[in-house]
């Protein structure tokens, strides 16, 4: 499974820096729309939609409420305001991981997954077009979530005993945990030397979107075993379907970008 999941991301990572840094920006932000649009599409099934064009209609409204906060994020007080809600959005599931099992009712799924993977788009979308370095500082956070997910995952192999929340992912531990804020640490210290950003509080917002990263992936989580799935799709050989890869993402986006307009960066 591991040299499944290897190849796979060697794969995925030169389609990843194709789509930053070759395309023309709009070109970038369409493309992450469109990934975007197929998380929608597979976010359905976790409410019940079973036909594809059930499916569809969904990702449909999603890229509509998508569209509507891209257009009016243009002012980037607004764009505040969004992230903000985002990041307390977010700050809240971390209270339904704690409490979970708890039931969610399909309408509650439906409204969340176009809250998740609509603002996720329009956080990565203007962060890529409005910021003069957007490409390289959505690598970035590309680098610090992998970062905080491969030490994790090497960290709680290795070390790892006390579980973090055995109900939602019964193979994550606080060892883990640890492990990836770590070497999220080092990625955000190389970061700021790079950007020319003051460590006193670039390093900060890092580590908690490194830990809200987590918070992402544990939420989605909770939304497939409510569903009974095991992955969220087949696309990805090894890593299932295109929200297994982008739960980490979709709450460490909104934040990172809501840090960088606070900060004035």
């Amino acid at each position: 499974m591991l040299r499944q999941r290897v190849i796979t991301a060697l794969i995925l990572i030169p389609l990843l820096l194709g789509a930053l840094f070759l395309l023309p920006r709009g070109g970038g932000a369409l493309a992450i729309g469109v990934l975007f649009f197929g998380g929608a599409i597979e976010w359905a099934g976790f409410f019940g939609a079973e036909s594809y064009a059930r499916r569809v209609a969904y990702a449909a409204a999603t890229a509509a409420a998508a569209a509507l906060f891209f257009a009016i994020s243009a002012d980037h007080q607004v764009l505040k305001l969004l992230t903000g809600l985002a990041t307390l959005m977010w700050l809240a599931a971390l209270l339904l991981v704690t409490r979970y099992p708890v039931r969610i009712d399909r309408v509650a799924t439906a409204v969340a997954g176009i809250a998740v993977v609509a603002l996720a788009a329009v956080a990565l979308m203007r962060l890529h077009l409005d910021w003069q370095r957007g490409p390289e500082l959505l690598l970035f956070l590309f680098v610090l979530v992998w970062a905080a997910d491969i030490g994790a995952f090497f960290t709680g192999r290795a070390i790892g005993r006390r579980k973090l929340a055995p109900a939602v992912s019964p193979g994550k531990t606080w060892e883990g945990v640890g492990g990836g804020i770590l070497l999220a640490a080092l990625a955000a210290v190389g970061g700021a030397a790079w950007f020319g950003f003051g460590s006193g509080w670039f390093l900060p917002l890092c580590l908690l979107v490194a830990a809200i990263s987590v918070v992402g992936d544990l939420t989605v989580s909770i939304f497939k075993r409510n569903a009974g799935l095991k992955d969220s799709g087949r696309i990805f050989p090894g890593h299932g379907g295109i929200l297994d890869r982008v739960d980490s993402i979709t709450a460490a986006g909104p934040v990172f970008v809501f840090g960088l307009l606070v900060a004035g960066a």
